[in-house]
């Protein structure tokens, strides 16, 4: 799909400002729209907005469709009178600059009950007609989420493979026994979830309506520990006692000596083509009701996937597997239309995944900080550039740029300078910035940490780290010193 010439900033709402621990879809998120629009951007660009779990990595969330509790926003609550002011006063001394996952767990998911039992309690017969018809028109993927959250606390959090067997493996008798018996747990689940998608809906609403646009993250695998995989085991390559025979990963390369061992389950392709991937069509399609453009995570591995035994402790005894190829994207596009994709398709990449990519129009990510290390054939420069493609200063899972330009080799740092034209004494980030604003891409998106030129205290995610990271948060100030006038001057300056 052919994309319009635009800017934008990425963002996970978990990293917005506020006082209860962690961003949320409440005033931040608005005041933040408000910067993009004022600093004209056309692009917000967030990671998964689904439940997480351990490592609190929304690359690894307990549902492909459901949405994250945490972020739903208590002073809409209070508005809604589900909450008193009460119950607000009394919140922890959260710290501002990081999202302290288990305090913030602490004090929402009460606060959360509360507003459930206050609802059903007091909701008008419009309120309540309002969430049976959620219910119902999410029933597909709702039903089951509730029922595996549900179990997920009754039996203390284990995984859904530690559960009784008549549980694990779904016996109808079971679920029909816990559907009654977690009744009110599992419409608890739903409530928030119907919460999260009325604030989340509101907040696009606004955004669309001031010419900007969400993009949104699908990655190509689900957590092993999910309703997904508890719910369509005949999906993944799971062997009779549902235990995974293969799990994902990446070869080493030149990043890592083992690879890398991301232990989600791989997909059964053949099953999910035999009914003609309508598991996929459908996330696509929940997903595309949220944002406006999705970015397809490790979209080689729909050309070909690394499986690893399950098992390994590392990532290097896997094998290439062939993954759906052409048919997967021709079967969308029939059912979808045109798809609005960025392929996220860094790494080692094969003529083979360019041309899956190519033959569906579908525009690459360049990232700038991959850009200074082989010289002018570096792909990643932007005098290299497809038009149709994406330019980012650097990702989520990349130090923040002036963090990577401070531990880069002299002679590297020497080149960044004399190709970007500027002395190093100046702020790298806007430097940085300027060549991304001004290269060819139809696309430019820097994180916020760049714009606010931070060191590697504020990056996002250190890949292979477990604990740490999805901490990071900025606070209302940092936007307060002429960030936007300067954005908007630049994107001015080079038609974004």
């Amino acid at each position: 799909m052919r994309f319009s010439r635009s800017s934008g900033i990425l963002l996970h709402p978990t990293s917005l400002p506020g006082k209860y621990g962690i961003g949320s879809l409440g005033k931040e998120a608005y005041d933040f729209v408000d910067f993009l629009i004022i600093s004209e951007q056309k692009l917000w660009q967030i990671f998964p907005l689904g439940p997480t779990g351990y490592g609190d990595s929304p690359y690894q969330c307990f549902s492909a469709f459901a949405g994250n509790p945490l972020l739903i926003s208590l002073e809409e609550l209070k508005k809604m009178g589900l909450l008193t002011s009460d119950d607000l006063e009394n919140s922890p001394d959260f710290a501002k600059g990081s999202v302290d996952y288990g305090a913030v767990i602490d004090f929402k998911y009460p606060l959360l009950r509360k507003a459930f039992i206050e609802f059903n309690s007091s909701a008008s017969s419009a309120g309540r007609a309002k969430f049976a018809q959620f219910c119902a028109r999410e029933a597909e993927w709702l039903e089951d989420y509730a029922l595996f959250m549900a179990l997920k606390n009754h039996f203390g959090g284990q995984s859904w493979t530690e559960w009784e067997d008549k549980v694990k493996f779904r016996s109808p008798e079971a679920l029909d026994y816990y559907r009654n018996e977690l009744a009110e747990e599992i419409e608890w689940q739903k409530f928030m979830q119907y919460l999260f998608f009325q604030q989340w809906m509101e907040l696009k609403a606004y955004a669309n309506r001031n010419g900007v646009q969400i993009i949104g993250d699908i990655p190509i695998f689900v957590a092993f520990d999910s309703a997904d995989a508890w719910a369509r085991p005949e999906l993944f390559q799971f062997d009779k006692h549902r235990q995974p025979l293969k799990v994902a990963g990446v070869p080493p390369d030149y990043f890592s000596a083992t690879g890398q061992l991301w232990g989600n389950p791989l997909y059964d392709w053949e099953e999910l083509k035999s009914e003609d991937y309508q598991w996929w069509i459908d996330r696509f399609s929940s997903l595309l009701e949220l944002v406006d453009i999705i970015r397809l995570d490790h979209f080689r591995g729909f050309e070909s996937y690394w499986a690893v035994p399950y098992g390994e402790e590392t990532a290097i005894n896997g094998t290439w597997e062939p993954g759906p190829g052409g048919e997967f994207f021709t079967q969308l596009e029939v059912e979808l239309g045109e798809l609005p994709i960025i392929a996220e398709d860094l790494g080692v990449i094969t003529e083979e995944v360019e041309q899956l990519r190519d033959d569906f129009d579908l525009p690459g990510m360049k990232v700038l900080q991959f850009a200074f290390d082989s010289g002018e054939d570096n792909n990643y420069l932007p005098h290299n550039y497809p038009q149709n493609s994406v330019v980012y200063t650097g990702t989520h899972d990349n130090d923040t740029t002036l963090g990577w330009y401070n531990s880069l080799p002299a002679g590297d740092r020497e080149y960044v300078q004399q190709y970007l034209n500027f002395e190093g004494s100046e702020d790298i980030c806007w430097q940085l910035l300027r060549a991304a604003w001004s290269s060819v891409a139809v696309m430019a998106i820097a994180p916020l940490q760049d714009l606010l030129a931070l060191g590697s205290e504020a990056r996002m995610n250190t890949p292979g780290i477990t604990a740490g990271n999805w901490q990071w948060r900025y606070q209302a100030s940092q936007l307060e010193s002429g960030v936007g006038d300067k954005l908007r001057e630049l994107t001015r300056i080079y038609h974004r």
